[in-house]
């Protein structure tokens, strides 16, 4: 009797892609919100066009926007030839554009480079994250 073994690579489970973006997702927001506390904390002021921007709101946009990171990141795990190429991409150009309402908003200039600050910090969190489970 003859036994053959063939060894194949088989893409990282979706469980897992989520799970860590999850993850990341939840330290990202944790981060960017400790990072508006702390600025402000230092006297930084978080007011855009007259109304402050509240500490927990950046940990919930953050989580808002990663989700829909994780879709596009679910989306080029099924459509994409090189995902995590794709991935790399995509999200440093999202994080690129992201900066535009900053350098747009009604703000002080500190307030402006806290929000891109902020932006820079989640990104280095989450992208890295989730493209060490897409092939």
């Amino acid at each position: 009797m003859t036994v053959t073994l063939t060894t194949t690579t088989v893409a990282p489970s979706t469980g897992l892609l989520l799970r860590d973006g999850a993850v990341a997702t939840v330290l990202a927001a944790v981060a960017t919100a400790t990072v508006a506390g702390t600025a402000q904390a230092a006297g930084i002021s978080l007011n855009v066009a007259g109304a402050p921007i509240p500490v927990p709101g950046f940990a919930v946009m953050t989580t808002i926007f990663a989700a829909l990171g994780l879709l596009i990141a679910l989306g080029l795990r099924r459509f994409a030839a090189r995902p995590r190429t794709a991935w790399i991409r995509v999200t440093v150009a999202l994080t690129a554009l992201s900066f535009t309402p900053d350098v747009l908003a009604d703000a002080a200039p500190t307030t402006k480079a806290l929000l891109m600050t902020t932006h820079l910090v989640a990104a280095a969190l989450i992208i890295p994250a989730v493209a060490r489970r897409l092939r």
